[in-house]
């Protein structure tokens, strides 16, 4: 086997027996150990402080465990510089976090600017990732976020992130705040998006819906550990307590 087919072969992320506390109370996380293989999208479902945002922000060392290892392409978080580490890293959060005082354009461009790519490349994968996901670029590279919809700047998020070309995506609720019918419009795209990029994804979300259509496994959490690791189907099927609770939200919506 080659050393390029190993790589591969290899998870983009693992997560070691890590833990994760503050000032030595209660673990936000408590030993977690999974792995998120190369290309799919591994859904973080769960309650409001269930650990499942703590777990995303140690992947790009927003946060570092107290305990265990986290390892981004077979290297701990704690042995890359940090600045590459989250530039192999896009970032999606809720409100997509665009600078006000950025043009789109700019917003989009941001990580190539600061990766020193010259002004006639960034333009062109400007121009590109906006046209991905849905945005004419001869109409909005050069407005400014303030008079962008809601779920337009969470589109320019997205852009923003694919930017550089990083391998893996973290996304913490990025359609939480939109209105149903946006986020569901929103939901399809990226899903049809996710599946022609071939990225590998970590995505965190409370609504059992979405970790449905979007997730290749989904992991739920419930008081910092994972009680539930399966594929859509296996977590349809889980006898869990928590996961039952979730299905049934589903069942009376009909």
């Amino acid at each position: 086997m080659s050393i390029s087919s190993a790589n591969h072969q290899q998870p983009l992320v693992a997560f070691r027996e890590v833990s994760y506390a503050v000032n030595s109370a209660q673990p936000i996380i408590d030993r977690l150990t999974f792995e998120v293989a190369r290309g799919e999208t591994l859904v973080l479902l769960g309650e409001s402080g269930c650990g499942k945002t703590t777990t995303l922000r140690l992947v790009n060392r927003l946060l570092t465990p107290t305990a265990g290892r986290v390892l981004v392409e077979a290297k701990a978080t704690i042995d890359w510089d940090v600045i590459r580490l989250r530039r192999r890293t896009g970032y999606v959060i809720q409100e997509a976090g665009l600078f006000p005082h950025f043009t789109i354009a700019e917003n989009v461009g941001l990580v190539p600017a600061l990766e020193n790519w010259d002004d006639d490349r960034i333009k062109a994968r400007v121009d590109e990732l906006l046209s991905l996901v849905g945005l004419e670029p001869e109409r909005f590279a050069d407005r400014y976020p303030r008079e962008l919809s809601g779920g337009q700047r969470q589109r320019v998020g997205v852009a923003r992130a694919l930017a550089a070309d990083p391998p893996l995506l973290l996304m913490d609720e990025p359609f939480g705040a939109l209105d149903p019918l946006t986020r569901a419009s929103l939901q399809k795209e990226f899903a049809e998006l996710k599946g022609r990029l071939g990225k590998t994804v970590i995505f965190v979300t409370h609504d059992v819906r979405e970790a449905l259509l979007l997730g290749s496994r989904i992991a739920l959490m419930e008081a910092g550990k994972i009680v539930v690791l399966e594929p859509p189907g296996g977590f349809v099927k889980s006898e869990n307590r928590l996961a039952q609770s979730y299905l049934e939200t589903l069942r009376k919506d009909f």
